[in-house]
């Protein structure tokens, strides 16, 4: 086997596409600074039992493990930051009022999360913590919509649902948690043979309920399709309120509902949303609320929020007609310095000649070369070289 060679479902960044990524990168997060979110940086490696805690099984198998030979004690590469982002709030932070943070950095999967997925990911992402109202999920909503509209983008459709929805019928049905992933795993899935048989023996109303969450996708008339077939049940009417309120004060935005999407299920609380846009036929950003991750942390912080990989985003985006460098003669004339300094002041990439190298400049991304004509330094296309 080559030396050489990466693992699978891991790559690297060549010059456009890492110049791609890092123009999304800045643009993103300068979009998050003007709406007032602060940028934190978590440490990749943590210890497993903080990386892991408030995240359940949704992390679990995702995350590579490592033995820390100073401890001795067993440490993760972080698979998803938001559980980080969780613990700064709590601990680090302590604010009493509203904090509202953004990230972006690489995490790792043990195993890709599809075929097409890399096992790599440069996670961006947005959150608020320490407001419980639906206010702060429009907001988030709106700022992801956004972020894709500053990617160029744009946004397709934002499907809304809620984990309460499955809840409150999970607790009405009495199923145990023997049954309760199995009926998870056919929600997502749609399975609805796979649904009738592990719903046999649950009274009438509810399973007819599970049996049509599978159905209740679509526009604006599927919420009142679920008030018709959904029983009647305050944490039910509570959760289809919200995605109504929702839906009226996002007016603007193309938002649909898929009352079966359960994606981060195990640590999401209450509303979740899926966004897409470009060409892509997957979700480019997923994002919901998560009251429940901090206060594994001992400190119930009230969260909602959303990331996305960096590098799907940028796989809608053309790639970028990067301006070429200018070649500059090597030496320490002070003129010629000046005329090099004045260049990078301007905004233009200037590269150093080094002696033997005639003939592979272009490939080095100059197009262009500076030249002495009648005492002054000047700017000319790069010729044959």
């Amino acid at each position: 086997m080559l030396r050489w060679v990466l693992p699978e479902y891991i790559q690297d960044a060549l010059p456009a596409e890492a110049a791609k990524l890092e123009d999304l990168r800045r643009r993103l997060l300068d979009a998050f600074r003007l709406n007032g979110y602060q940028l934190v940086a978590p440490p990749l490696l943590e210890y497993l039992e903080s990386l892991l805690t408030g995240a359940g099984q949704d992390l679990q198998l995702k995350t590579l493990k490592l033995v820390d030979q100073l401890s001795g004690r067993t440490m993760g590469v972080r698979a998803d930051i938001t559980p980080q982002v969780a613990r700064i709030d709590a601990h680090l932070l302590n604010r009493k009022g509203v904090a509202r943070l953004s990230y972006c950095g690489s995490v790792a999967h043990a195993v890709p999360s599809s075929l097409t997925a890399t096992r790599e990911p440069l996670q961006l992402g947005a959150e608020i913590y320490g407001h419980a109202g639906r206010e702060a999920d429009a907001e988030v909503i709106r700022l992801l919509a956004e972020a894709l509209q500053a990617a160029d983008v744009g946004t397709s459709r934002i499907d809304l649902g809620h984990v309460g929805l499955f809840k409150a019928l999970v607790a009405k049905a009495g199923i145990g948690a023997e049954r309760e992933e199995p009926l998870f795993d056919c929600l997502q899935a749609k399975d609805l043979p796979g649904l009738r048989d592990l719903l046999s023996g649950v009274a009438d109303d509810v399973r007819e309920a599970l049996l049509a969450l599978p159905t209740l996708y679509g526009g604006a008339e599927v919420l009142a399709r679920a008030r018709e077939i959904l029983p009647a049940d305050t944490e039910i009417a509570a959760a289809l309120s919200d995605l109504q309120w929702l839906a009226d004060e996002l007016e603007g935005l193309p938002i649909s509902f898929d009352l079966a999407d359960l994606r981060g299920y195990h640590y999401h609380s209450g509303v979740v949303f899926a966004a897409y846009g470009g060409k892509s036929p997957v979700a480019l950003a997923l994002g919901g609320r998560y009251d429940s991750v901090g206060r594994a942390f001992g400190r119930g912080r009230p969260a909602t929020g959303f990331s996305l990989d960096l590098r799907e985003l940028a796989a809608q985006v053309a790639d970028p007609v990067l301006p070429g460098a200018v070649l500059a003669p090597g030496g320490r004339d002070p003129q010629l310095q000046a005329a090099i300094a004045a260049l990078r002041d301007n905004g233009e990439s200037v590269v150093i000649e080094l002696p033997g190298h005639v003939g592979t400049w272009r490939e080095a991304g100059c197009d262009r070369r500076l030249v002495l004509r009648g005492g002054a330094w000047q700017v000319e296309p790069l010729q044959g070289e």
